[in-house]
């Protein structure tokens, strides 16, 4: 027997919205609005069900919900912007109702707001660097923008270097800025990039992986050879190890290791550490 969908619930091509608790990790398509569980309601229990997430609703809305990559506020709605699988992740305390976002396989880069990247220098305009960083258009970085930088010490910075920082303005609107300091004045690991070394890119989805707190990848990968590394969230990394080969090897086993198993990854380890 075909289980019963909730009026309401039903696929964008029926009219309606889809209910984001039964999506979640399904694929989802610009253009949906979401449903959201009902919020605790004012007028007392007996009014469970699902509505539209009304971002203005008031006191009738007691959770806060941040959208995050892939959605879009449109007045009082919640839209999805980007093909994907829809994911949710638990407040860890408070009044929140968690975020969600849209997980999605893309290589064009969107600068984000407070995202570390890894840029290229390709200009300098007066007091301004334009530095590539793979989105629509070059972003720019100020000569203060570097710790320690004044008017008279001037960072060395010249065309073709990677530059290592964040974004501080990144809006549909507006150019791209970008920092190689923190909210302190510091550096914090940020700046200029040695010469030496191996810049190659990636997917957004294997950075994202790469970066998470549990990822075994790197510390795997740690155990085999020294080295430096360096991640962008624009889906580039910068990698260097003793010697060249050690280089091109680390590099070649991190592309990988986007469509490899765990027991595959495993061989491949073991293979080079006997080696």
């Amino acid at each position: 027997m075909a289980e019963a969908v909730p009026f309401g619930a039903e696929s964008l091509a029926g009219g309606r919205a889809r209910a984001a608790r039964r999506v979640l990790d399904q694929v989802v398509l610009p253009g949906e609005e979401l449903l959201l569980p009902e919020q605790e309601d004012v007028e007392g229990p007996g009014g469970a069900g699902e509505r539209p997430l009304r971002l203005n609703a008031g006191a009738r809305s007691r959770l806060r919900v941040v959208c995050g990559p892939g959605l879009r506020r449109c007045g009082d709605r919640l839209l999805v912007t980007k093909c994907g699988r829809l994911r949710h992740k638990d407040p860890g305390s408070g009044s929140s109702g968690g975020v969600y976002w849209v997980d999605s396989q893309q290589k064009r880069y969107v600068p984000v707001k407070g995202d570390h990247v890894i840029g290229i220098v390709t200009a300098k305009s007066g007091d301004i660097f334009k530095v590539d960083v793979g989105g629509s258009e070059p972003a720019s970085l100020s000569y203060l923008a570097f710790e320690g930088a004044t008017k008279r010490n001037r960072p060395n910075v010249q065309v073709g270097d990677l530059i290592y920082g964040q974004f501080v303005v990144a809006n549909k609107d507006m150019e791209p800025e970008m920092v190689c300091i923190d909210s302190c004045g510091r550096a914090n690991g940020m700046g200029v990039i040695g010469h030496d070394g191996l810049l190659f890119k990636v997917t957004l989805g294997l950075i994202r992986k790469l970066l998470a707190p549990d990822c075994e990848i790197i510390q795997e990968v740690g155990k085999l050879y020294p080295l430096e590394i360096v991640f962008g969230m624009n889906g580039r990394i910068w990698v260097k190890a003793k010697t060249i080969q050690q280089t091109l090897i680390l590099a070649n086993i991190l592309e990988a290791c986007e469509h490899m198993t765990a027991d595959q990854r495993k061989q491949i380890f073991a293979r080079l550490a006997e080696s």
